[in-house]
């Protein structure tokens, strides 16, 4: 749906004053006669006027302020994503103010809505598939932004840094069959990680090897206790797998944890793979073997393409991919023979 956003030109007209006359009745401004000011308010009320913070910010210049948008910060993905992202907005002397969509179209649009109406002068989008549907309003309003992490499709002529997710999906099902899996579950936070998982589809066909539909599950949430659940539900049901792959890395945490409720020793009856690399991986109980995405190279990529744009007055449309990297722990090893 299409929002019509009303322009102070659009109370002028309806008022029969000039801008200046809004304005004037907008900053409280004792030079607007009581029957004019009436008129401006009611025209006001009457088209739902809000007044766009944004253009007075501009009016006296930039108010170096970069509204930033993601799904949450509970998933310490985005969480550090959000640090790597102000500290790289820091260096250029912009501040940001952070709003979570909880991965909910109707709060997105809404806190987009907000958003244009601060005083911000650009948008940096973690996309999880709830903003991309909504360009068109940003693109209305003509505020510059950037999209970063989308895994879905890109909007046209937007600017997007990501990662290669179906590539992530691939290395870390290629890890596992090249260790000798061929019995594989999947443990993922679908349909947000298609991609990732056509991947590892990918490249376990170039094996023979397919995951049967029994052996796939999809989260009920997206967290270690949506993981937990999911694994403990198929590794029960099939106890004959010996490798899964969830789809990122909290995820994994939950599949670490069910394996110690089943007593599947990891990587010993069990081997575990995922994708992101946040720092609990590299913590965790064996430390997990995951697929690393370069968020601090994303964040200074994403940062740097916004304030060019702020600077010119141009965006530059176009996708940036950035290549994932396997890392080898200590949660991987090939089937036991036992």
């Amino acid at each position: 749906m299409r929002v019509t956003v009303v322009t102070i030109k659009d109370v002028a007209h309806r008022a029969g004053v000039t801008k200046q006359t809004v304005s004037n009745v907008i900053n409280k401004r004792p030079v607007v006669s009581p029957d004019t000011r009436k008129r401006v308010e009611r025209a006001i009320a009457d088209l739902g006027y809000t007044p766009n913070l944004l253009a007075r910010g501009l009016a006296t210049g930039q108010t170096m302020m970069v509204g930033l948008v993601v799904p949450n910060i509970t998933n310490p993905f985005y969480a550090e994503l959000v640090e790597d992202l102000e500290r790289s907005l820091e260096t250029e002397g912009y501040s940001i103010a952070l709003c979570t969509t909880y991965g909910d179209p109707v709060r997105a649009r809404r806190q987009l809505e907000i958003l244009r109406r601060r005083y911000i002068d650009g948008l940096i989008l973690a996309d999880d598939g709830s903003i991309g549907r909504h360009v068109d309003l940003l693109t209305e309003v003509g505020l510059p932004f950037v999209l970063c992490a989308s895994e879905t499709e890109y909007p046209s002529g937007a600017t997007v840094v990501t990662f290669d997710h179906g590539r992530a999906g691939y290395l870390a099902a290629q890890h596992l069959r090249d260790l000798g899996h061929r019995e594989v579950a999947v443990v993922g936070d679908i349909p947000a990680h298609e991609v990732r998982l056509e991947g590892a589809h990918r490249a376990l066909a170039e094996a023979s090897i397919t995951v049967a539909p029994s052996r796939i599950r999809a989260t009920r949430v997206s967290s270690r206790l949506g993981g937990f659940e999911a694994a403990m539900s198929v590794l029960t049901e099939h106890p004959e797998v010996t490798a899964v792959m969830a789809s990122h890395d909290l995820l994994a945490l939950g599949v670490l944890q069910a394996a110690a409720e089943l007593g599947r020793t990891v990587p010993g009856s069990l081997s575990i793979v995922s994708v992101d690399d946040i720092a609990a991986a590299s913590q965790a109980n064996p430390p997990l073997t995951t697929v690393a995405f370069a968020k601090q190279r994303m964040a200074r990529k994403s940062a740097g393409f916004l304030v060019r744009a702020l600077k010119s007055g141009q965006h530059r449309p176009g996708v940036t991919s950035l290549s994932p990297e396997l890392v080898v722990r200590e949660s991987t090893a090939p089937p036991s023979r036992n």
